[in-house]
């Protein structure tokens, strides 16, 4: 299961050439090349450059450790696994979406980083991220 490892704030990411469009390049992180996710690509939402104040949130999955560009973070929910709502419940493909939380201002959507890129997606990081390792800012 995936878990949010750190929040950070942002910085200058390197373009990783061949990469899926899901992906907006890679980020040395403490001697670590780590794709960042583009999930404003993965949502259809308009795109924007990062700015200073924008975090990146730093999470585990089981193939590998990704960074995920966040207009702002408040903080880290801890909740029980039941306090979840299953997916499969609410709609018959779900796709990346696990679950649902109910919280006191409203719904928290969870994702599924395991399941966030297809198989075509995650074979090319793969490739890009063999064919060269970005150098450090």
């Amino acid at each position: 299961m995936a878990a949010v490892d750190r929040i950070v704030r942002a910085a200058q990411i390197t373009p990783l050439p061949s990469a899926p469009a899901i992906i907006l390049g890679a980020l040395n992180l403490a001697g670590a090349v780590l794709p960042v996710f583009n999930l404003r690509r993965r949502f259809r939402l308009p795109e924007r450059d990062i700015e200073p104040a924008d975090h990146f949130l730093i999470a585990q999955t089981a193939q590998r450790t990704v960074v995920l560009v966040i207009d702002h973070a408040q903080g880290v929910l801890e909740l029980p696994t039941a306090a979840a709502i299953d997916a499969a419940t609410l709609t018959p493909d779900p796709g990346h979406f696990s679950g649902v939380l109910r919280l006191e201002d409203g719904l928290v959507l969870i994702h599924d980083l395991q399941r966030f890129l297809s198989q075509d997606e995650a074979r090319g990081l793969d490739l890009a991220l063999s064919r060269g390792t970005p150098s450090a800012d």
